[in-house]
């Protein structure tokens, strides 16, 4: 994702005209995955590459200041501080290259443990500004994670906003309930027709904005599509709508 993200914001910035095709060969792929790109068929994708199609995807930017250095960067999947976050930084390089994205499973309990709730503010598009409590706000261009895992139900890489979500879970009792609604409320229930936009709860909480300002009471770890990049007390993030062409 890395790779894609580089190249993604390079056509994004400069308004290319080429077609971004994808050959997913790293640890998420999880642009390809979201546009249903093959993965691990190397050869399907390829025909895809070659093939005439095209869709335009929206490009994400955020801009952050990371120990008083104000820096920009385009992003194509998510963006975000706590739990996933901190499981980048906690994951070793070395079990990433032989077990790829399960690696990520290793550290999670380290990332849990380093996330905790804090209080930080929130101005959506031309809201005023308020308050939340949470140890984890991941806002995402698109949502399926790897296993089909829908992280943000509603995320559409093509909508021109971006989706965001909010954990606050504490606990055996708040986890367990997390995980019901992300599992089975917008998961299961979803596939069966039985709703059609995300489920929010008391310690998960959906949105959808074109400008989202967040402001950290302290620095915390702060992750752009799976990359950890420093930490950070304050970031600006807003959409450029239909900014790349995906083969």
């Amino acid at each position: 994702d890395g790779t894609v993200r580089a190249v993604a914001e390079h056509f994004a910035d400069s308004k290319a005209s080429a077609d971004l095709a994808i050959v997913p060969l790293g640890t998420g792929n999880l642009l390809a995955r979201n546009l249903s790109v093959p993965i691990n068929d190397v050869p399907a994708a390829f025909v895809r590459a070659l093939g005439d199609g095209t869709r335009a995807v929206d490009m994400g930017w955020v801009d952050v200041d990371l120990e008083g250095e104000n820096e920009r960067h385009g992003f194509v999947v998510m963006v975000g501080f706590g739990i996933d976050a901190n499981m980048i930084a906690e994951t070793d390089d070395d079990l990433k290259s032989k077990a790829g994205w399960l690696a990520y499973v290793e550290s999670l309990g380290r990332a849990l443990a380093a996330s905790e709730v804090l209080p930080f503010h929130v101005t959506t598009d031309d809201q005023p500004a308020r308050d939340e409590r949470g140890h984890t706000l991941l806002i995402g261009n698109c949502g399926m994670l790897q296993g089909g895992v829908a992280l943000l139900p509603d995320a559409d890489p093509s909508d021109g906003e971006l989706d965001y979500l909010v954990l606050s879970a504490e606990g055996l009792a708040e986890w367990a309930g997390t995980l019901k609604t992300m599992m089975w409320d917008n998961g299961i229930m979803r596939l069966f027709g039985k709703s059609d936009t995300a489920t929010s709860s008391d310690s998960v909480i959906h949105g959808r904005a074109k400008r989202i300002e967040v402001t950290l009471p302290e620095a915390r770890p702060f992750e752009i599509d799976g990359e950890e990049i420093g930490d950070t007390a304050s970031f600006t993030v807003t959409v450029q709508p239909s900014a790349i062409r995906v083969r």
